[in-house]
């Protein structure tokens, strides 16, 4: 394992650390999410933090959700579908209320909750006919390059030199050796070490690629929050944030379909990405009740700053692969420098209408700027590069939520709809996201069970490789979750 200094991350980072796909409680789910100027929900408190406030009794949520992931992935006028399930516990914490009649200070809230932010469990399969092989994405690298660069060094093995080049010389330099010893590319002149130019050992005008991917891990939220409602109609709160990071992804590629007289008729090419880390961001908030039945919110989310680490491992194997090609495997590390990354600030704004006891409709909308989102130090030459990017490809989103509860004595029947613009400018890398969610909620009294479906949509374009090759999978993302929540009051 060797700790590589040239960067390798990007605004495939930046986004997927970025995004908040919360699920939250059933209730919440139900209803959308649109709890900004509600409260009285613990997942609300990711909207707006003054929401314990309006709790009046202490109580625990615990939730547990059935993620299911539903993927179409065209690629070459080829479609192919993959689903998986994902259970996991979604949800858990508790708020404290503490009543004070004779103070301007009403109530004082104390709460305590873990919410799932994103889980990255998913998997997609994409098949067809391109004119982009893979050597492409080595020729990228190589061109430049001198050989002498890439070759193995006296009594070297194969994978020293792999590890070697990366720690050394850098990732472009690790991934031209790869396709060098792949036997994807060769240089123009193999008797010259000063050799810059190199060609493809494949030939074809087209071929075709099978690629897999599939991930999994999450970025979970441990949020601290107080809050207090002051006199009758206003309630303000902060939290703070504490965010945990684990992602894993997993890449396959075969290709073939090249000419006969080819040198090479099959390759693969696979990739390991292992990512952890952790963050930390702040949140404020106030609820006002302009009277018994209209309520308004407004809530800052500062931005979130992530620590993160990477390492990453590869194989590949082609028909003139060098003999011990395969000592390169998953057991062969990278291990990149600590990196950060900080996402945007984002505001939101909520209004609310609640009618008595027998039901209530919500609204909320959030503003992000997208563009303002960083790799981090920017002083890194690369990372500055990228950054501007960033600034240049991605724009503001805005959020719209939507929820409505209406009650039947014991039983509450819910509603809702979300909708999420693309961060990019260009929403054909992403799409938009939409969403719709209902349910139900029955209270014992001293406990309540609540049942959510949410279903969410969007179209997303999944590069192959960041670079050299321009291959994706156009891939329409069907996210369904069933959410069974308990909640106790005590």
């Amino acid at each position: 394992m060797v700790c590589l200094t040239a960067t390798a991350q990007n605004i495939n980072d930046v986004l997927r650390y970025s995004t908040e796909n919360l699920q939250g409680t059933a209730r919440f789910q139900a209803m959308g999410g649109a709890f900004g100027a509600l409260g009285g929900d613990l997942s609300s408190l990711n909207i707006n933090p003054a929401g314990s406030a309006v709790f009046n009794f202490s109580q625990f949520t615990v939730s547990g959700s059935n993620y299911h992931r539903n993927n179409d992935a065209s690629f070459g006028n080829s479609t192919f579908n993959t689903s998986i399930n994902a259970p996991e516990i979604n949800q858990a914490g508790g708020v404290f209320v503490f009543k004070s009649p004779d103070s301007p200070w009403k109530k004082i809230a104390l709460a305590f909750n873990y919410d799932l932010v994103e889980n990255f469990d998913n998997e997609f399969f994409a098949s067809g006919n391109t004119t982009e092989g893979i050597d492409n994405y080595f020729l990228n690298f190589a061109q430049g390059v001198p050989f002498g660069n890439l070759l193995l060094g006296q009594n070297e093995f194969i994978e020293e030199a792999y590890l070697r080049i990366g720690e050394q010389q850098g990732f472009a330099d690790q991934q031209a050796f790869l396709g060098y010893f792949g036997g994807i590319i060769n240089p123009v002149d193999e008797t010259s070490d000063s050799n810059t130019a190199y060609i493809s050992n494949a030939d074809y005008t087209s071929v075709n690629q099978q690629y897999w991917q599939i991930t999994n891990g999450y970025n979970s939220k441990f949020t601290a929050n107080l809050a207090g409602q002051y006199q009758e109609n206003l309630y303000l709160g902060a939290s703070l944030n504490f965010h945990s990071v684990y992602y894993e992804r997993l890449t396959l590629l075969d290709e073939s379909g090249y000419e006969t007289t080819s040198p090479i008729q099959t390759t693969t090419f696979d990739n390991f990405l292992s990512t952890q880390g952790n963050g930390f961001s702040f949140s404020l908030g106030a609820i006002a009740k302009l009277n018994n039945n209209i309520r308004v919110g407004g809530s800052y989310q500062s931005p979130t700053w992530y620590y993160l680490t990477d390492d990453t491992s590869q194989r590949i194997n082609s028909d003139l692969a060098d003999d011990d090609i395969n000592f390169i495997d998953f057991n062969i590390v990278n291990l990149f420098e600590e990196y950060r990354i900080k996402t945007p600030s984002k505001l939101t704004g909520s209004l609310a209408v609640v009618f008595g006891k027998e039901g209530l409709l919500s609204f909320d909308y959030g503003y992000q700027d997208m563009s303002q989102a960083e790799l981090r130090p920017t002083a890194d030459p690369a990372f500055a590069a990228e950054n501007d990017f960033i600034a240049a490809q991605l724009g503001t989103v805005n959020t719209y939520r939507i929820g409505g509860e209406y009650r039947i004595q014991n039983v509450s029947l819910r509603g809702g709809y979300r909708y999420e613009e693309s961060p990019y400018e260009n929403d054909g890398i992403i799409g938009d996201l939409e969403g719709y969610s209902g349910g139900i909620g029955y209270d014992f009294g001293g406990s309540r069970l609540d049942l959510a479906y949410g279903r969410t949509t969007q179209d997303v374009s999944e590069l192959f490789y960041e670079t050299g090759i321009s291959n994706a999978a156009l891939v329409n993302r069907i996210n369904t979750n069933i959410t069974l929540s308990y909640t106790l009051k005590f």
